[in-house]
């Protein structure tokens, strides 16, 4: 009885935790993220390999038509709505004809200043480690020339 009553108190402390937002949930980005600079940089007439080494994978390519690629990223702020942004590249002839849709144009740098905000503000030598710099060598102690 007494296990019983302490499992029931651990899940309510759980579950009033959980309801008070205590519990951290991270933003996810998931997919392709494209910024503006690299899209603005499509012209009508590239070729599917031009568009390759530009934008990378598309995330969709159908087997079904060859003619379309997709590029696809979702985006979940603390466990909100989830966006789903998409932009399609349109083909004819291996020359790109058209895109369209939307895509993470001006949210792609809030994200890079996003992630600059967890590193240490502090100067940091990540080439030194906690060992001394002398090559781990012992001390060595002043006995007075005996």
């Amino acid at each position: 009885m007494h296990k019983l009553i302490r499992t029931l108190g651990f899940a309510l402390l759980a579950l009033s935790l959980a309801s008070c937002r205590l519990i951290y949930t991270p933003d996810v980005h998931q997919g392709n993220l494209l910024d503006k600079k690299t899209v603005d940089q499509l012209q009508p007439g590239m070729t599917k390999r031009q568009v390759l080494v530009l934008m990378g994978s598309p995330s969709v390519n159908s087997p079904f038509n060859q003619n379309q690629w997709d590029y696809v990223s979702t985006e979940q702020h603390r466990g909100g709505d989830i966006k789903v942004h998409t932009l399609t590249l349109t083909f004819n002839n291996d020359a790109l004809v058209r895109t369209e849709g939307d895509f993470f144009a001006e949210d792609a740098q809030k994200l890079v200043d996003d992630t600059k905000k967890y590193h240490a503000s502090y100067p940091v030598d990540e080439t030194k480690g906690d060992k001394s710099t002398d090559g781990g060598a012992p001390e060595k102690k002043d006995d007075g020339g005996k």
